[in-house]
């Protein structure tokens, strides 16, 4: 067990293979949850998962389990897992490589004839991302009881289309209840999508916090008018109010520790040159690893937003949708444990994104290993990893897992 290794080149060409589903020009990806890419990529993982002796579940999120039996299969297994869906203009690494990595932990065991203390599990998170239906993490979060089942299906994308008509329509609205797996430790390998670990030249992040995230809608709603007839004291113009609101937040971000703070979509309405806009609605994300800090910087987005509506004569409806309190990982000392024995250099580092171990978190303990990406760069279609980080990133994975399973069939 001790000179066990993954297959690098393995590892490497089944990233590729995935990768064509929704390749862009640039070399990235665009498979976004619930579409016919999406699809297949899922149908690559089961049909991958089938050929190395796992059984195959799917829950009602459309949450995607193979399991691996072991020499006790009435104890709870250890899990690993990540997502296939991407950024629309996301690369091939960011999610996938965690799920990948796990079907060559999976691959290797299996060509080995390695029978495990307990059984393992490789998962599939659904829509991670966030990117078509809202809010990320969705699967995960259904499955550790963040979020209510129905509500989630009835979620639309912009076209009005509902998840759960398109997992039906691609096959994967199982019908096993979310959270019903009989897990005892999980653990999701991740490029950092940060600079932090290339910059200290280290190999592997052991990720000890997963930083809290607030997401929020915010809609202005001013008055449309004649941008040449209409003076400059009379008018409610939505669009200098979202500037102010926009500044403010990169401000917040700036006055905590850690802190930050970013708008990523907007729509202008009615959007033409000439007419001062009357509504707009744009998205608000802020973030930080301590709780109070993150409540402190929610209070301040919440106070301005009103002395701007009060100041500009506009309505302002804030909607802070979705929270992600920040996360401790109990299982890190096992991803420790497993590095040091395999000779990487690592350091402690903390989830800047959210990611499905976040929310595994709060059944079992849990774990998260980071690989370097290139010049920390992610959700882009050059986010790249090299095949020699993905294959130290799956190597701690392997031993990690095994540590797990033997120290779990220890304590029963």
């Amino acid at each position: 067990m001790q000179d066990l290794r993954v297959n690098k080149e393995r590892l490497w060409d089944s990233l590729m293979e995935i990768a064509q589903f929704g390749a862009t020009e640039k070399g990235g990806c665009n498979r976004l949850a619930g579409t016919d890419l999406d699809k297949q990529a899922r149908d690559l993982f089961v049909s991958w998962c089938k050929t190395a002796g796992c059984e195959i579940t799917i829950d009602k999120i459309g949450n995607i389990f193979a399991r691996r039996p072991g020499k006790n299969n009435d104890l709870p297994a250890v899990g690993t897992g990540s997502h296939l869906d991407t950024q629309p203009t996301g690369g091939k690494f960011d999610g996938v490589f965690g799920v990948l990595a796990g079907v060559e932990v999976l691959r290797t065991l299996h060509e080995n004839k390695i029978e495990t203390p307990t059984a393992m599990e490789f998962s599939v998170w659904t829509n991670e991302e966030g990117s078509r239906f809202q809010p990320a993490m969705q699967g995960s979060g259904v499955y550790a009881g963040r979020f209510d089942l129905e509500t989630e299906l009835n979620k639309t994308d912009v076209d009005g289309i509902r998840l759960g008509d398109e997992l039906k329509r691609i096959g994967y609205l199982g019908d096993a209840e979310p959270g019903s797996r009989n897990v005892g430790a999980f653990f999701e390998t991740h490029i950092e999508q940060g600079p932090i670990l290339e910059d200290a030249d280290k190999a592997i992040g052991i990720v000890r916090l997963g930083q809290g995230i607030r997401w929020y809608n915010i809609e202005i709603i001013g008055q449309e008018s004649h941008s040449g007839t209409t003076p400059m004291y009379l008018r409610k113009d939505a669009m200098v109010a979202s500037a102010e609101i926009i500044s403010e937040i990169e401000n917040i971000a700036h006055r905590h520790e850690n802190g930050l703070g970013t708008v990523g979509f907007m729509q202008v309405y009615p959007n033409s040159r000439n007419t001062i806009p009357g509504n707009i609605k744009f998205s608000a994300d802020l973030r930080n690893p301590k709780p109070d800090v993150l409540l402190a910087m929610h209070e301040e987005l919440t106070a301005f937003c009103q002395s701007v509506a009060d100041k500009r004569g506009l309505e302002i409806n804030l909607d802070p949708f979705w929270y992600f309190a920040p996360v401790e990982f109990n299982a890190s000392d096992d991803v420790k444990a497993a590095t040091e024995k395999l000779g990487y250099s690592h350091m402690d580092i903390y989830a800047g994104a959210g990611h499905d171990a976040c929310y595994m978190a709060d059944l079992v303990p849990a774990g998260m290993i980071f690989t370097p990406c290139e010049g920390g760069i992610s959700h882009n279609e050059v986010e790249y990893s090299s095949p020699e980080q993905c294959e130290a990133g799956a190597n701690v994975l392997l031993h990690t897992m095994l540590e797990a399973s033997h120290r779990l069939a220890s304590v029963q």
